[in-house]
């Protein structure tokens, strides 16, 4: 890489004498007004209320509360086939056998659709569909936690 330099320039202070380069009369701010004379925030327009900058931002404010949260992972009955007999089905059992992703089983959860038959007895610790755990219950497994992820 060689000799990298990292320069940071100072911020150039106004109004402090002609041999600072900026001094002498208006000192690069303009003549008078509000903004020549003293501070004001970026944001500031008067004390006024009604069409701020604020109110004038899109509406993303209230509008997104009630979009709809993100969907679980869809898991079918088939692919619990790696399961062995008598199994626990969780999500740290899913991540082991590689069938989901941890992060996003964490994130958005896991939900068990009935596509697919079960040939084994399992224990489900997830949110399952009606179908999924009458499926699961009729082979002799249970089902721990039925419906709605999350």
């Amino acid at each position: 890489m060689g000799n990298l330099k990292i320069v940071t320039k100072r911020k150039k202070r106004v109004g402090r004498g002609y041999g600072s380069g900026k001094g002498g009369h208006t000192t690069g701010r303009g003549q008078k007004g509000q903004k020549s004379r003293g501070k004001v925030g970026v944001i500031f327009e008067g004390y006024k209320v009604r069409k701020s900058f604020i109110k004038r931002l899109p509406f993303r404010r209230g509008k997104g509360r009630f979009e709809a949260k993100a969907k679980p992972l869809i898991i079918n009955l088939k692919h619990l086939e790696v399961f062995p007999e008598n199994s626990v089905v969780n999500i740290e059992s899913l991540v082991k056998y590689g069938i989901v992703d941890a992060k996003d089983a964490k994130t958005y959860g896991v939900k068990i659709l009935g596509d697919g038959e079960v040939t084994r007895k399992l224990t489900v610790e997830l949110p399952t569909s009606k179908s999924a755990s009458e499926k699961i219950t009729k082979k002799g497994g249970k089902v721990l936690s039925s419906s709605s992820a999350k």
